[in-house]
Formats: structure tokens, sequence, C-alpha cells
């Protein structure tokens, strides 16, 4: 695998740094035989069959319980990608094997019937592509996410996506029906309208059009739809907001939501490794900025602060998204989605469903 020298073509991450629980650590060293032409570098896949599928939480942050992720690494390669250093459990690097070296659930749907068909489950909403996206490139052929949403729409299972893939739009026919009884609402991550950009920060994911069509097709069809604009990134991507939420509102959007740029663990070297790259004149006014929301570190994680950040800037970027989201009459709150109409499967309803 790549660990140093020129950047792989199509890829996010610069390097392929060890993650923090290996004994070895792997470092670029240029013996000036690195040649100019970028390497190509290869998506390999590995299987996991999971005994259970379902992930529960009790983040304080987060508007839900509960979630399922059908594939553990993401192919779009984006270079703020906070899920990064979760491919360090896997004895894998958060750099470059996060977006070569996936693994896919096939069994997921399986083992979704499983839990839910469990006497003492009780229905509260599932939320899609919390981690790693479930319509990113490899969910064409495997279909992994598609079988677990034909579970859930069985099921009267309601169900959140959050996704960069436009690919959303091969499953209206399942979305549709189910946003129809209140079940399924959609929201599609807009970081940037800027195509460049776009292309060298999240090089393998759809591009802002084919993202904002994906909205249109979805609003169009009834499922309630919003935009995350997650990341936000200070002296990067900040100017954008109005603009880009009025171009979600026009493709039909009901609501919008942001989050600021946050760097945990391995995130941090990665990201800034990639942008004294991509962007090396902005570099450092960026990162200044990014501290500044951040109690002068890279990242703080306390809840509560993680997602918006904190001090002027912060507070400057949520006062721009709030009279913008007003303006513009897009929702700051989410469709509250039924639980009553759950059913497990292959039985009756259970009585202390409710």
């Amino acid at each position: 695998m790549q660990s140093g020298g020129a950047k792989a073509r199509g890829r996010g991450a610069v390097s392929n740094e060890s993650g923090r629980y290996e004994r070895e650590r792997r470092e670029a060293f240029d013996d000036g035989w690195t040649p100019e032409e970028r390497p190509t570098l290869r998506t390999t896949v590995s299987v996991e069959r999971p005994r259970k599928i379902i992930t529960r939480n009790q983040s304080p942050d987060l508007p839900f319980d509960r979630s399922i992720n059908p594939y553990r690494g993401c192919e779009h390669g984006c270079s703020y990608c906070f899920a990064r250093p979760t491919h360090a459990y896997l004895g894998l690097s958060p750099g470059l094997d996060f977006e070569a070296r996936l693994t896919v659930k096939p069994g997921a749907a399986e083992a979704l019937r499983r839990e839910l068909s469990e006497p003492n489950y009780r229905c509260k909403t599932i939320a899609l592509g919390t981690n790693t996206d479930p319509y990113q490139p490899i969910e064409k052929d495997r279909r992994i996410t598609r079988e677990i949403l034909e579970t859930l729409a069985a099921c009267d299972h309601p169900v959140t996506i959050v996704t960069k893939g436009a690919l959303v739009l091969r499953d209206l026919e399942i979305l549709a029906p189910m946003a129809a009884k209140g079940l399924a609402r959609v929201a599609l991550s807009i970081t940037t309208l800027d195509r460049s950009l776009a292309r060298a920060m999240e090089p393998r994911a759809p591009t802002p059009e084919r993202r904002l069509d994906a909205v249109r097709g979805l609003a169009e069809a009834g499922v309630p739809t919003g935009v995350m604009m997650a990341p936000i990134i200070p002296a990067l991507t900040d100017h954008e907001i109005e603009p880009l939420l009025e171009r979600v509102a026009e493709a039909g959007a009901s609501w919008a939501d942001y989050v600021t740029l946050r760097l945990p663990l391995e995130v941090a070297p990665l990201f800034k490794e990639w942008l004294a790259e991509a962007r090396p004149q902005r570099a450092a006014r960026v990162m200044k900025l990014v501290r500044d929301t951040q109690g002068g570190r890279d990242y703080d994680p306390e809840w509560g602060v993680r997602q918006r950040g904190t001090g002027p800037l912060a507070m400057l970027i949520a006062r721009r998204f709030e009279a913008a989201r007003q303006r513009l009459g897009l929702e700051p709150k989410r469709t509250d989605l039924r639980t009553d109409l759950f059913r497990p499967p292959g039985g009756a309803q259970l009585a202390l469903q409710l």
C-alpha cells in the first residue's frame, strides 16, 4: 500500500500512516526515486458476515440512538471524514486504507431481520450513513443498502439516510412509499458548489450538481429531503453558506443543517497533509481559523461543542446559516417519523411495541 511519495490518483488521503493500535509505524521516505506520475491505487474488498447489524449509541449530540453501516471504509475518499479513525480498529490505516480497503457486510439484511424479530425489540428510527456512506460506489453492485431498505419497508420500520451518493435515486420505488407512510427521510451532504474543490476534497463522490439533482428527484417523489452542509470549513467553504442554501432551496429541500469541521485523532494530520498539497496558499489560514473554533486546538471533543465549535467565528457561522435558512424558508428540524406502524418480520404487531 501507498506510504508516501506522489499522491494516488483519485484518492483523498495523501499518505497511509499506521493506525494508532499498530506496533510498527510506516513513515514516508523520499529516496530520490519517487516517480513523478501519480500511481493508481486499486480498491480491494473483504467480507464480514455480522451476527448483529444495529449499532447503538448514547451520544447527546446525535438525534438517533441506533444506526446501520453496510460498509466499513468509504471509497468517496473525503479528506475531512471524521470516520477515518475507525479503520484503526481493523489494524488498517485511516489514510489510504480507509478509502481503498473496504469491508462489505452481505449478511446485513438477514442479521437485521433477526434483530427486528427479537421479542424485546422496541422500534425507533434507524439511521443509515452515520459512519460511512451507504451509497458509495460499491453499493451499485453489492446492493446491501437496498436489501436493508427492503427489510425495513416490509416491517414498516422508520429510516433516515445521510449520503453524498446520487445512487439513492435508484431506490425511490422503496423510499417514496415509505415516505408516504411517514417512515423515511433523506439528507444529501453537500459541502461546496465548487467542482474543482469538490473533486480535490471528495474525489470519488458525485459532483455537487449530481447531488442537487438527487435532492430534486427525492423531493419531487414526495420524500422529505434536506441538506447537510457538513463540514463547513473556515476560509475554504464558509463563504458558500448563502449561495449553497439558495441552490438547495431551489432544488426542493425542506430543511438544512450544518456541522463545522472537526478533526478527531488521525483525521487532523491527514487533513492538514491534504490541505498543504491541495490548497497550500490557504493552509495556514484555514488551520488558524479551525483552531479559533476549537478552543485553540485542532479538535475539541466536548459534548455539545464538537459539532458547532465555539468562539466568535463559530457564532458568526451559526448566525449566517440561520439567517439564510429563515430567508429561504428552510426548516431547522427534520420531519418526525412514525414508529407505531412497525410489525416484526413474519409476525403480528406486538402489543408492547407502542
